[in-house]
């Protein structure tokens, strides 16, 4: 029977990791990993033709209207 542990959060070394946000990826508690999303700007815009995309840096989504001029 294999063993299996939750995961200290390695930021705060407080909480621990739900089993199933380990499974993912995710090495934070939710209140850490909440306090990182929020850190990040970011926007949501749709592609032309095409699904969503999320942008972080603002010159990316610039480039997105090719009628721009400068």
């Amino acid at each position: 029977m294999p063993h299996y542990h939750n995961l200290i959060c390695t930021q705060c070394y407080f909480e621990r990791v739900p089993p199933a946000r380990a499974q993912l990826g995710y090495k934070t508690c939710l209140t850490c990993g909440e306090t990182d999303a929020k850190r990040v700007r970011h926007t949501i815009a749709p592609l032309n033709k095409s699904n969503y995309m999320l942008f972080t840096d603002p010159e990316l989504l610039k480039q997105l209207n090719p009628k721009r001029t400068t």
